[in-house]
């Protein structure tokens, strides 16, 4: 298996012995087309580079509703009902996760997502969408429960749904007490007029989304494919049980819960080109202004650049 030093040796032999950059493109696709003729099912790179640029302003790297033109660019011409979701992402929108799964599903009847290390969130939602998810050992999942944009006096900050509601409910028990009521003032001055509301739909959304998908594609024709996949739904979405939005899901817990996960390494080839999928987009992410990937085993991409510019030199001194 080529691993993450033999694809950057592979991209360094590229430029030879020129000045050019590393051809990051043609490797990373000749990959992908590869694993396209191990298993005859189209495929599809779906990455973003928030570990590697994670100052990239959040709608580069999340998932959102621009991805929809991507997929719709990356899926045109393509033949066949079966699709390989090579699938990388901290996530984003469940709304827009909604339309991403209504969307594939429109085009493809069987759906693996692969996941070559962390789909988390809505990229959780996705792969709940699948007929199949397929992790390695270094593969993991994360909690639905969706993440807010809050405004604050340094600048918008994400918080969870789930404790934003959990603070204004421990907020309302201790301003009972007038000696702890000032303490809190500052903080409920944060909370817009539909904010608790807002907190309360988005979290009914992720569950109903979730249990949903996974009674209708992947626990179909299981008798208790809907009590399963409400259970899952509601424990992806339990920030008491999970504690952390960051928190790392292991495929063993999630087979225990009732998903149905295949192990990556069972087919050695299919985790060889995978992985090479992986590291040789991650170099890319490395080594270029690219922030996010939308890619097909053709060659056909979708491609998301951030340039940061440096800042205006300041104003010259006034003179009299």
């Amino acid at each position: 298996m080529p691993i993450w030093s033999e694809i950057l040796a592979e991209l360094n032999a590229s430029r030879q012995g020129t000045d050019r950059p590393p051809d990051f493109d043609a490797i990373r696709r000749a990959y992908l087309a590869r694993l396209h003729r191990h298993t005859g099912r189209n495929a599809i790179l779906y990455a973003s580079a928030w570990l590697q640029k994670p100052d990239a302003p959040a709608p580069g790297v999340s998932i959102h509703d621009e991805d929809i033109q991507a997929l719709m660019e990356v899926t045109h011409g393509m033949a066949g009902h079966q699709l390989d979701l090579i699938l990388h992402s901290p996530g984003g929108s469940p709304e827009a996760a909604e339309g991403i799964v209504s969307y594939l599903r429109s085009r493809f009847r069987d759906i693996r997502v692969i996941v070559p290390h962390l789909a988390m969130s809505a990229a959780t939602m996705i792969a709940c969408a699948a007929n199949a998810v397929i992790l390695g050992k270094h593969s993991f999942l994360g909690p639905i429960d969706p993440q807010l944009a809050l405004p604050t006096p340094l600048g918008p900050r994400f918080v969870s749904a789930h404790a934003t509601l959990a603070q204004f409910r421990r907020a309302q028990e201790e301003s009972v007490d007038p000696t702890k009521l000032a303490a809190w003032l500052p903080m409920l001055g944060q909370y817009g007029p539909d904010l608790l509301v807002r907190c309360e739909t988005v979290l009914r959304l992720s569950r109903e989304l979730v249990a949903r998908w996974l009674d209708t594609y992947m626990l179909a024709g299981d008798d208790q494919g809907q009590q399963t996949a409400e259970s899952i739904a509601q424990w992806l979405s339990d920030h008491d049980t999970l504690k952390s939005h960051a928190r790392h899901i292991p495929r063993s817990e999630l087979k225990t819960r009732g998903m149905v996960v295949s192990h990556l390494e069972d087919d050695e080839q299919l985790q060889d080109l995978s992985l090479s999928v992986f590291h040789a987009t991650t170099h890319t992410f490395s080594g270029t202004p690219v922030v996010k990937i939308v890619e097909n085993h053709e060659g056909r991409a979708f491609v998301k650049h951030h340039i940061v510019r440096p800042a205006p030199p300041p104003d010259p001194p006034a003179t009299k």
